[in-house]
């Protein structure tokens, strides 16, 4: 196989895949289509990939480098895990009432490609996520980095990532609309309980990794 599309297949894949389970991203581009419509959803989007080139980017050439710095590691991952409750919370209070929901996300309706890049440089745990996977693929031989065989492979991350959330946030959109149960309580319980429930399966990794003997 070409190894300039085998590096875009590979990248795309990860990608796609790493960004279809439930996170805030996701979430905050179901409530930002909900609310502002398919063109301030794909401008949010891009400030999500805009921020996640760089991560990638980054990680690719330094990735041996940054995965033996313990501390950095740690801080992100504690982190993470801080941030499901407050991400919690937030959705919780914003779906109380309208005004609420409108001061935390509808603000940024002028905005919303600036609003993703915000929202997106505050997701840490993405470090260790392509930390790993870079060095998988690059000790695999999965992927070539040489000469610019690199941007094929950071082309086919974001292209991937930029697919998977577009396409978990229509179809979270989809269920909503057709689902009685979820179109009342999504926003208000499910999603908040989601964010809870990583926090604590974050937290537990988080334990057992630093602290259990």
């Amino acid at each position: 196989m070409n190894q300039i599309v085998k590096n875009i297949g590979v990248g795309f894949l990860v990608s796609f895949i790493g960004s279809i389970p439930l996170g805030y991203l996701n979430i905050v581009g179901f409530n930002v289509y909900q609310s502002q419509g398919i063109f301030n959803t794909l401008l949010y989007l891009l400030g999500v990939i805009t921020i996640e080139f760089l991560v990638i980017f980054t990680t690719l050439i330094f990735a041996k480098k940054l995965m033996s710095n313990i501390k950095l590691i740690k801080f992100i991952e504690a982190f993470s895990v801080v941030f499901m409750f407050i991400l919690a919370y937030i959705f919780y209070i914003s779906s109380q009432s309208e005004s609420a929901s409108q001061t935390v996300f509808n603000s940024h309706a002028d905005s919303p490609y600036l609003f993703g890049i915000i929202l997106s440089s505050l997701n840490f745990i993405s470090i260790p996520f392509w930390l790993s996977w870079n060095l998988y693929l690059l000790n695999g031989k999965y992927i070539e980095v040489s000469d610019s065989k690199k941007y094929f492979y950071v082309l086919g991350t974001l292209i991937g990532t930029f697919a998977g959330m577009l396409v978990l946030i229509l179809s979270l959109h989809y269920i909503s609309e057709n689902v009685d149960f979820l179109s009342k309580y999504l926003m208000k319980f499910i999603i908040p309980s989601v964010f809870i429930g990583l926090g604590i399966y974050q937290g537990f990794k988080f334990y057992k990794k630093y602290f259990k003997q």
